[in-house]
Parts: structure tokens; C-alpha cells; sequence
């Protein structure tokens, strides 16, 4: 719900964000200005957004977007734990992209689970020349002896691949016959589209393609459910399976934190399919409901205002037993999260957040700050596209700055003149606002700490963010501000 901000003040956002923007050249600074925003009563209330998004980066600025390779190697097929992904190119890319995102999985790393594993075809000039087509397929082959219990391969095709036209299709068609598994390839090139975004699409069809309603299941309940978008970062996944659980909904696959193959396969025998990420994992929805008939809902576990809406929303699709027993774990639940607001509340109230951030949490996470007292000054996504900036406006209050693939340069700027006392980003950031005196949490991956979903999360979430602003390090930090 939003609270209203005098005019002033909305007014006053409004000339910081033009004085920021002024440093650029004429034509950049136009072009930047459509990619903000500040909120109004009437944009929060119709959720009607006229920030422009999912448009190329400004050549010579800054970004902090990532590429489609990105989001398909990175986000979608990383975590599913019992196969062997193969980053198909140079090998920088595999290197870049190794090990980034905490996604935990139960198993024995490099046994029965290889999401830590970097496997890479490490192109070189002569792959370049004549093709990487054999060297993929011996890789294939070494994979099968050297993991004997992986079920299954993906390739994840970088832009060399692309551009001189490997038939990475040909090849899985090939071992995926003679080995007996599924080979399945992905055409994730990092020069395609604008962000991640895309890669996000181009993995979630490729998984469509070779895996969806592959898997063979009988023994369904009325209440079955698959979580989508849940990776499992700092063990996310089981904290927010335990409330799903606990009403008494049965979780039969996980996209993707801890998944499988298996999970993929038979996941159109759900009733309900429940989506955290939107942006990565939308499409497959999208799929499940047009293909199966299976309806989906979006759901936020961050912080006890939205865990309590959510569970609500999602026990409204089943019989009373369930929608009684998502009240009973509401109040149960509700006692504990008490004590941590009254806790932390007191040290956090007023403190002003930035965010900038992929996928949901630049929007997810609004509800757990202001349940400590915090106040989201301003946030916006790498890569969101227009749906996603159209719900994330209703959970903003007005004169909350809104902004889409921010420069380094922009965020720097602001985070000066707003007087932030906390940002929330990507490790890439992390080390300029330490830099600036600001207190920071890298919030893709917690900091190497998590989980942050569900009621256990929420109590990291609190003592993190207290950790961060009132650590007596900042004492010792000179700022050149």
C-alpha cells in the first residue's frame, strides 16, 4: 500500500534525477530520461508505467546487465542439479559464469549433483576455423565415463558458436542416441537480445522442447504443485517449500534450485503451478496452462506481510483443509516474525534503500524492508520489461524513483544526493558504495549468506541488513562524499 509523500518532495525527486542526467551529452541524457520514472498516487494506483524498457543498453555507458548465455547457462539450466552443463566456446564465459549463484543442492558435488562443475569446450582459433562439431561430441563422450550417474547434458552455445554456425542440434540428436540421454541443446548465444532476458525465453522453450511432459507419473494428488523461479540461492527453495508443505500442498518439481530432469519432466501432472521469478520462468507458465490446462499465480516469500498474502492467495485454489491449515502456519509463524521486527525494527526504522536488481527483487523485497521500518527510496531492474515495471508499482510508495538499466555513473550519483543509507545490487557494484562509505548488500546471491524466503529467511534478511548499516566499520570509512 502506498502512503502519500508531499508534493515537494516528488517535485524534488523529480530535479535530482534531471540533475543527474545532465552530466551526460544532450541526445544521452533524452535517451535516459525515458528510463525514469518517479511515482505518483495515479501510477500506483493503475499500475500504468511509461518507463521505457527491454531496450539496448546506451553504447559507452556503463551497464550492469548480463548477456542471454547468462540467462539461460546461468539462471534456467544451472541449477538442475543432475546434469552436466556444458558452457560450448571460449573459455571466459564458463569462467564468468562458474559457481556465481549459491543455488544448493542436496547430492554429492561431482557424483550425482554437478551444478559447482565448470565444463567448457574451450574454443581456440582452429574451433574457430573449422568448427567445434567433434570436439563437442568427444566432450559428450568424456562426460558419460567420467560421470557415469549425470543424467542428462545441455549445451550452452556462447556467441562464437553462433556466428560461425555450429549444428549444436545435429550434435545432440547424435549422442543424445548414441549415449542413451537426453543431449539437449540450447541456442543461448550471449549477442542475442537485449539482457539476459532473452536467454531466460530461449532456455525456458528449450526445456518445452526436450523435457516437459517427457516424464511418466501416476501417482498425482489433488494436491500437487510445482514452485517455478525458486533457485534455491542460500537454500531459498526449501525455506519457502517447508510453508508450502506445511498447509499441506505436496511440491512435486522444482524449477530450478535442487531440481531434476525428473522434476522437469512429469511437472504437467501439477494442479498449480507457482511462480516467484517472473521474468526467468513466465514463459514456461505460459506454456503449462496453454499445453495442460494447469493454472499459475505469482507468489512473493519476502518478509511476513507478503508470506501471509501469498499464502493466502495460493490455499484459495485448493479445498478449506488447505486454506485452514495456511491460517493455522500464518499464526504460527507470526509470533516468531513479531519478535524479529520488534528486534531489528527499532535500529532500522527510517534507513533509506536503493535497489537495483535482476528479475523480481528489485520488487519482491519492498514488503520485507518496509516491514522493518525501511523506506525503498528508489529501485528498478537490469532487465525488467514493461509487465514487470507495471506490477512493481503498486508495492512503491510515492516519490519512489524508478529507474530501468541504470548506469554505474546514475546509481553513484544518486545514491550521493538521495543520502542512501543502504543499496542493494550485484556483486559488481558491491565494492564501489564500500568505496563511498555506503553500506551494501549484494542481493543475487545474499552476500554468501540466505536463505531469505520464508519466515526462516526473514530472520537472516533482518540481521543481515542490521549487520550491513550499523556494523562499526562505516566509523572507520572515509567518505569522499
Amino acid at each position: 500500500m502506498s502512503t502519500a509523500m508531499d508534493k515537494l518532495t516528488v517535485e524534488t525527486r523529480k530535479r535530482i534525477v534531471q540533475e543527474v542526467l545532465e552530466a551526460f551529452p544532450e541526445k544521452t541524457a533524452k535517451d535516459r530520461a525515458k528510463h525514469y520514472e518517479v511515482a505518483e498516487a495515479p501510477t500506483i494506483e493503475t499500475g500504468k508505467c511509461a518507463l521505457k524498457s527491454n531496450t539496448k543498453s546506451r553504447p559507452g555507458v556503463m551497464t550492469a546487465r548480463g548477456c542471454s548465455y547468462a540467462g539461460s547457462k546461468g539462471v534456467v539450466w544451472g541449477p538442475i542439479k543432475d546434469m552436466v552443463h556444458i558452457s560450448h566456446g571460449p573459455v571466459g564465459c564458463g569462467q564468468y559464469s562458474w559457481g556465481t549463484r549459491r543455488n544448493y543442492a542436496n547430492g554429492t558435488q561431482g557424483v550425482d549433483v554437478f551444478g559447482v562443475l565448470q565444463v567448457t569446450s574451450d574454443f581456440q582459433e582452429r574451433d574457430i576455423v573449422f568448427g567445434g562439431d567433434k570436439k563437442l561430441e568427444t566432450i559428450c563422450r568424456e562426460i558419460t565415463k567420467v560421470f557415469p550417474l549425470a543424467k542428462g547434458i545441455s549445451v550452452q552455445s556462447e556467441c562464437p558458436v553462433g556466428l560461425i554456425g555450429d549444428d549444436i542440434e545435429a550434435v545432440g540428436k547424435k549422442m543424445a542416441k548414441e549415449l542413451s540421454m537426453p543431449v539437449i541443446p540450447v541456442r543461448c548465444e550471449g549477442f542475442r537480445g537485449v539482457s539476459q532476458s532473452l536467454g531466460h525465453h530461449i532456455a525456458n522453450d528449450a526445456v518445452r522442447d526436450h523435457l516437459l511432459g517427457k516424464g511418466e507419473f501416476e501417482d498425482t494428488t489433488p494436491y500437487d504443485i510445482n514452485m517455478i523461479g525458486e533457485y534455491n540461492i542460500g537454500g531459498d527453495t526449501w525455506a519457502s517449500r517447508i510453508l508450502l508443505e506445511e498447509i499441506g500442498l505436496r511440491v512435486i518439481g522444482q524449477w530450478a534450485g535442487d531440481g531434476t530432469m525428473n522434476e522437469l519432466s512429469i511437472s504437467h501432472k501439477a494442479k498449480l503451478n507457482v511462480l516467484h521469478c517472473y521474468r526467468s520462468m513466465n514463459y514456461i507458465c505460459t506454456t503449462m496452462e496453454e499445453r495442460y490446462g494447469i493454472p499459475w499465480m505469482e507468489y512473493n516469500f519476502f518478509g511476513p506481510t507478503k508470506i501471509a498474502e501469498s499464502l493466502r492467495a495460493i490455499a484459495a485454489h485448493f479445498d478449506d483443509t488447505i486454506k485452514e491449515n495456511a491460517e493455522r502456519v500464518i499464526a504460527k509463524y507470526q509470533a516468531e516474525a513479531d519478535k524479529v521486527i520488534e528486534k531489528y525494527r527499532p535500529k532500522l526504522e527510517g534507513k533509506k534503500v536503493m535497489l537495483m536488481v535482476g528479475g523480481l527483487r528489485a520488487g519482491h523485497t519492498i514488503g520485507a524492508y518496509e516491514d522493518l521500518g525501511m523506506d525503498v527510496i528508489s529501485t528498478g531492474y537490469e532487465f525488467g520489461h514493461k509487465d514487470d515495471y507495471q506490477r512493481m508499482v503498486k508495492d512503491v510508495q510515492e516519490g519512489t524513483i524508478i529507474y530501468d538499466d541504470p548506469t554505474a555513473y546514475e546509481m553513484e550519483a544518486l545514491a550521493e544526493k538521495l543520502g542512501t543509507d543502504l543499496v542493494g545490487a550485484g556483486v559488481k557494484e558491491k565494492y564501489v558504495y564500500h568505496k563511498m562509505g555506503i553500506p551494501f548488500r549484494q542481493m543475487h546471491s545474499w552476500d554468501y549468506s540466505g536463505p531469505y524466503h520464508g519466515f526462516d529467511g526473514f530472520k537472516i534478511f533482518a540481521r543481515d541488513m542490521d549487520m550491513a548499516i550499523n556494523s562499526p566499520a562505516w566509523n572507520l570509512v572515509k567518505s569522499p562524499f
